[in-house]
């Protein structure tokens, strides 16, 4: 889905893709970069523990302001989107967290540019690299991702049940998106 931030003029595409393996995790993401059009960046996320597309639209909103403001920790949108993804401050612990690893099977595609067109040139080239068409679905909440999340995020069961009554799904998502939001008063 492709979203534009107008406030960062920027262009946004998440997605998912079920793959084999990834192996060696950093050379198959630097085999990607290395391929991208100029102003155009990609971070790739474990799936198993991303909340949902706005889990990673958030993030990314929050990385754009940290760079428009100056608060950025990292080189780039894409590594400080990790960051905030994570809900953790130090880079190696945020991709050793939320990136993909030598057995990740599930992946979430985020990626970032200043045109739509080149946006959907680094996804052609994206799903060229993974030999699959993008699976929306990955994103969605399974029980057994919704397991994970909350042991992951540390989200306990009186905090699910304070925020979701009426919809626990809605109330898990919420909480993994306030945990990245979060981050940014501890920068």
């Amino acid at each position: 889905m492709l979203k534009h931030l107008d406030e960062y003029r920027k262009f946004l595409e998440i997605t998912g893709f079920q793959c084999g393996k990834i192996g060696v995790a950093k050379a198959f993401v630097d085999s990607i970069c290395r391929e991208l059009p100029k102003g155009v960046e990609v971070q790739l996320f474990d799936a198993y523990l991303v909340a949902s597309w706005e889990h990673l639209y958030f993030a990314a909103l929050n990385a754009c302001a940290a760079f428009q403001t100056g608060r950025g920790i990292s080189k780039n949108i894409a590594v400080e989107t990790a960051l905030y993804a994570s809900s953790r401050r130090q880079i190696k612990r945020a991709l050793e967290f939320i990136g993909v690893k030598p057995d990740t099977c599930s992946v979430a595609v985020l990626v970032l540019g200043a045109d739509a067109a080149s946006v959907k040139t680094a996804l052609s080239m994206v799903t060229k690299r993974f030999g699959s068409e993008p699976e929306e679905s990955i994103l969605e909440l399974s029980e057994e991702k919704k397991r994970i999340i909350r042991s992951a995020f540390a989200i306990s069961n009186a905090e699910l049940e304070a925020v979701s009554a009426a919809d626990p799904d809605r109330g898990l998502v919420d909480l993994v998106i306030e945990r990245v939001a979060l981050l940014s008063t501890a920068l």
